[in-house]
């Protein structure tokens, strides 16, 4: 039998087959970018620098397989070199660091990384002749000052991938052969690997991966098949030694769980057997420290400086028959400053691996902090265990917050029923479909009358009086995606009778990488509310200073609905920590933001005191209104907030007024003192009563389970009995009487 002709290979003679080899891709940064040198099929005339050297080249072997010639720089130029030595259009730029070499007649590629932090890569994707179970590479190669990256894997190497019909990755990909030092020269390599089931594809890519400088050289590439039956009776070998050990390691999980009752060893901290200054078995980072209260031991992480990451790492062996698991600690959160991106916070990262140490899909919801503690508190959560896994990692961790101190002690791990947790997801994945509200088309012979202020009213636009009252459909503020925002839209208008939402939104989601999908969200909210004949207001849901960067959010939100009949927007969530002059200026600054981009939308801007204080509107610190709908002046009322006459009525009786927040929960918040605490079930109603004797604007907060002071108990949108039946008989007509303002 004649051997079959190689699949990949560059040939003794001048003539050779070509078809589609180029650089494919290259990072700069975390950027790849993706570039191919040649031409699919067709002959291809190419000559040396000079133009005089001249070969021709064409396809010489059957369709099913394909000869290359795979370090031809040179000849792909063709009859087209130019005397700088740069590329001709027809065959592409190489990208800086890829370039063809010819030294004593024989011409290769080089890959050259001169600065750190570059990837660069050269693909060849080769089709796979049918019946091929196993092939070999082999090449030459030339590695010189060769300097690795910070991880083991950046190094000179030749990532392979095999890819299916359709293009998509297959696992288990043969090992990257590399190179971390110098060669003396020109060395030949080879490997052989086996060929997995729907391979059509593969994918040879050479690279300087990530290294700090260094040059790599290539030649002679070549790709045929090879003899399957050794490489498949050592497969199975390491097969049957690798089932013997991921057993033997199930065993040792099983013994310690029947030992300790506790998958994850020196769970509280107080075993130090060697006598170092740390815990038996935990990692050490320079961040943490291993501290004792009361003769207590306990793991402390602390940040002190903003956007590091602090972690502590355990890997964790699964033991047979291992369904779900319960986690449970106590932990301690303190000086906590959340950081840039929603999952910047305190929290424990967990990644199942299976026995390639292979990353799961679908991990476990990390269990997370954004706010402090009140002293020790336990938490727990339970999981399902993916059917591959085979060791879990648990890493708590400071994520990039802003400063903070993380406490942890009293760690468990073990298994659980899973019929519970499956029920549960059943259940969520219920309401997930229950929820999903699909997107509609604008109906505008639906959209509500557009709105202005005159005095202390606010009318439409043929001079009727609106009285605006709804709730607080957050989320947006704390989640890109949102949760159930869509559906409590709908529920609080066609249910709940609002006429209005308040919608709290962030700027740096707004603006964000992801910004467009949160904008169109946004848009999609509007709508359907608008569809429906109701308002929104659009909160910018910041504390503190207002600013430049909250100007650069109107001006951008601002033009997108720009005289939009159903929006009015709520330009600073709560200020606080300044005086009337600096209040007077920056909320000046963002009202002129809107005007200037020609949106008329009515504005609503919130007082001092977190948002509660109006007082300083009546003398002498009113915005100026230039050009606009007009202004509403916004209070947010809690029960711990005294003086509505001092610090809200006041402005009402010269103003239009918008309780922005207003609520209670039976709940006490961390600042406030149980023994000067009132009744919720007096307070609702007497600010209810409020609202209606001076027919206040108000949106409820919050129309959300988790969200305090909750208005419902869950997404089946049932009131609490303290504050959410108050609000939902109120917005349907019943009067309450104000017995007592505070």
């Amino acid at each position: 039998m004649s051997p079959s002709p190689p699949l990949l290979a560059k040939g003794a003679h001048s003539e050779a087959t070509i078809r589609s080899f180029r650089p494919v891709g290259f990072f700069f940064g975390s950027r790849l970018e993706v570039v191919f040198l040649g031409i699919p099929g067709g002959n291809v005339a190419a000559g040396g620098n000079t133009g005089k050297r001249r070969a021709r080249f064409g396809r010489v072997v059957p369709m099913k397989y394909l000869r290359i010639i795979a370090a031809l720089v040179a000849l792909s130029r063709g009859n087209l070199a130019v005397a700088d030595g740069s590329w001709t259009n027809d065959w592409g730029r190489l990208p800086n660091g890829v370039s063809w070499q010819t030294q004593d007649g024989n011409t290769f590629l080089r890959l050259e990384a001169t600065e750190a932090g570059r990837t660069i890569l050269v693909c060849r994707r080769v089709p796979i002749s049918e019946g091929a179970r196993a092939l070999e590479l082999s090449w030459r190669q030339r590695v010189s000052h060769l300097k690795p990256g910070k991880e083991p894997w950046h190094d000179a190497r030749i990532l392979l991938e095999f890819k299916d019909a359709d293009g998509h990755k297959i696992p288990n990909n043969p090992p990257s052969p590399h190179t971390r030092t110098d060669t003396d020269g020109w060395v030949r390599r080879s490997t052989k690997f086996l060929v997995p089931a729907g391979a059509k594809w593969l994918e040879v890519i050479p690279s300087l991966f990530f290294v700090r400088q260094g040059t790599f050289d290539l030649d002679e590439i070549s790709l045929q098949p090879t003899d399957p039956v050794p490489l498949e009776e050592a497969a199975r070998m390491a097969a049957a030694k690798r089932a013997k050990e991921i057993q033997a390691r199930r065993a040792r999980a099983a013994a310690a769980l029947a030992r300790d009752g506790n998958l994850l060893s020196n769970g509280n901290f107080e075993a130090d057997t060697n006598r170092d200054g740390w815990p038996d078995d935990w990692g050490r980072p320079k961040e943490a420290l291993w501290m004792e209260e009361d003769g207590n031991h306990f793991l402390r992480m602390s940040a002190t400086e903003p956007d590091k990451m602090i972690l502590v790492y355990r890997s964790l062996d699964l033991p047979e028959g291992t369904n779900a698991l319960e986690l449970s600690w106590r932990q301690r959160v303190s000086h906590l400053k959340p950081g840039k991106e929603p999952w910047h916070d305190a929290r424990i990262l967990l990644e199942f691996k299976d026995a390639n140490g292979k990353k799961l899909p679908h991990p476990p919801p990390a269990p997370y902090s954004r706010r402090n503690t009140d002293g020790w508190v336990e938490r727990s959560c339970r999981f399902l265990v993916p059917q591959e896994a085979l060791t879990l990692e648990f890493m708590p961790a400071l994520f990039q917050v802003g400063q903070g101190t993380f406490d942890l002690d009293d760690v468990i791990l073990k298994p659980t029923d899973p019929a519970p947790i499956e029920a549960a997801l059943r259940a969520a994945a219920e309401a997930e479909r229950a929820a999903f509200v699909p997107p509609e088309t604008p109906r505008r012979t639906k959209w509500p009358s557009e709105l202005h202020v005159e005095g202390t009213r606010v009318l439409t636009k043929d001079a009727a009086p609106v009285w605006l009252q709804g709730v607080n459909v957050v989320s947006l503020e704390f989640l890109p995606k949102g949760d159930h925002v869509q559906k409590s839209t709908l529920v609080a208008i066609e249910d709940w009778k609002s006429n209005i939402i308040r919608l709290p939104v962030k700027d740096e989601f707004w603006l964000g990488n992801d910004g467009a999908d949160y904008r169109q969200r946004v848009d999609q909210i509007i709508t359907l509310a608008a569809n429906r004949g109701a308002y929104v207001l659009l909160d910018l849901h910041c504390f503190g200073v207002p600013g430049e960067k909250h100007a650069a959010f109107w001006k951008d939100a601002a033009a997108r609905y720009k005289n939009h009949p159903a929006v009015l927007f709520d330009l600073f969530n709560e200020p606080h920590g300044i005086s009337w002059d600096t209040w007077r200026e920056q909320m000046q600054q963002l009202l002129d933001a809107v005007r200037a981009t020609g949106a008329r939308n009515i504005v609503v801007a919130s007082g001092l005191d977190w948002g509660y204080d109006l007082s300083g509107v009546v003398n002498g610190f009113a915005l100026e209104e230039k050009g606009g709908n007009g202004i509403i002046y916004a209070t947010h009322i809690y029960p711990w907030k005294k003086d509505w006459k001092g610090k809200v009525l006041v402005t009402a009786a010269n103003h239009p007024v918008l309780l922005g927040e207003v609520g209670c929960d039976i709940r006490p918040m961390p600042f406030e003192n149980p023994k000067q605490r009132e009744d919720v079930y007096q307070w609702a109603p007497d600010v209810i009563g409020l609202i209606q004797k001076h027919r206040l604007h108000w949106t409820a907060f919050s129309f959300h389970p988790s969200a305090t002071p909750v208005m419902i108990t869950g997404w089946d949108y049932a009131p609490t009995p303290f504050w959410g039946v108050f609000v939902k008989e109120a917005l349907a007509g019943k009067q309450f009487e104000l017995k007592r303002l505070r």
